[in-house]
This record gives C-alpha cells, sequence and structure tokens, in this order.
C-alpha cells in the first residue's frame, strides 16, 4: 500500500467510528467542559498525547484544564470534570484516576472501545468508540492507531462547537497560545 491508500484508509476507520458515537454523547461532553470550573484530562502513552492536544485547545479557549501527573497540576476536586482515554480501559492508572475523582466528586467521562471495561464501570459517563477488528489494522493501523487517531478527531471535532457555545473566536486562541510572537 502507499501514502495515499494508508490515508484513505485511516481516514474511512476514523470516520466510520466517529459517526458511531451517540450525538448525545457529544453533547454531554460539551455541556460539561462548559459548566465545570475545573477540567482534568488524564491517558498514558499515545491516549495521554491525544489527551494533552485537547488541553492545549480547551486552555486556548479560556478554560482552566490540567493534565493529570504534572507537576503543577492541582489537587482534582467536587464539581471538576475528569476526562480520561484509554483503549483498552483497563490502564490500572487510568482506572485508578477514575476511581479517586469519583471519590471526590468529579464527575468522570471516559473515551475507550470497550463498553465492558474497568474505566467504563468506574465512570459517570463513558464514551465508547465503536472499533470493529479489521484485518488490515495490523498492517496500516497498528497498536491503538484507530483508536487513538480517533479520539483526536473526535476532539477536533468538538472544539469548533465549543468555540461557537462560549464565545471564542480563533483571536482569542491565538492570543493565548503559549509561543505568540
Amino acid at each position: 500500500m502507499n501514502l495515499r491508500e494508508t490515508m484513505d484508509y485511516l481516514k474511512e476507520r476514523c470516520k466510520a467510528v466517529v459517526y458511531s458515537i451517540p450525538e448525545s454523547d457529544w453533547n454531554t461532553l460539551i455541556e460539561l467542559i462548559i459548566s465545570k470550573k475545573k477540567i482534568f484530562v488524564y491517558g498514558v502513552g499515545r491516549s495521554g498525547l491525544v489527551g494533552q492536544f485537547f488541553s492545549v485547545r480547551l486552555v486556548q479557549m479560556g478554560l482552566s484544564v490540567y493534565f493529570v501527573g504534572d507537576m503543577t497540576t492541582p489537587i482534582i476536586g467536587k464539581d471538576d470534570l475528569t476526562i480520561l482515554i484509554s483503549n483498552t480501559g483497563n490502564t490500572a492508572s487510568v482506572v485508578q484516576t477514575a476511581v479517586i475523582a469519583r471519590r471526590v466528586g468529579s464527575h468522570v467521562v471516559s473515551l475507550t472501545s470497550s463498553a465492558s471495561c474497568k474505566l467504563a464501570k468506574e465512570s459517570d459517563t463513558a464514551i465508547i468508540l465503536n472499533i470493529k477488528e479489521d484485518k488490515m489494522d495490523s498492517k496500516l493501523a497498528p497498536l491503538g492507531t484507530i483508536f487513538e487517531d480517533t479520539v483526536l478527531f473526535f476532539f477536533d471535532c468538538v472544539v469548533p462547537d465549543l468555540m461557537r457555545r462560549l464565545n471564542v473566536s480563533e483571536e482569542d486562541m491565538r492570543n493565548r497560545h503559549a509561543i505568540w510572537v
């Protein structure tokens, strides 16, 4: 396969998964983001990187966002929002974060590919990415690529809606960009 064929494969697979997410889940996530004072995001490995990408966008919109595990991250508290990302939903540190966050009163939203996983069970809201196995995944999208790319794509689709609802322009976001010149 060449680069274009791989791109088409990834695009179609991710698009199908995003379309499988109920619109009510999109709206729930957006309403929670808008209504909470502090937002905490966490994932491990590539899922964590996707969470960090989303965190940057939320900060650029003027929201109070923290990535769990950073040295300057405050304690998760009552009435906060915690967004957790794990393909399997069984990553120990992510599940433990869900347990702790819920215990202190934070609303926990998880993005995972399994409705029966530990993370989904420990979440107030579980957004399930319906990823069907495909024989080409091991060649074109190994080790959770479809999950990670889909979560990134999903978050990037949420951003414009958040911008509209928060009345935030691209110029506003640019002014909050960490490296502005």
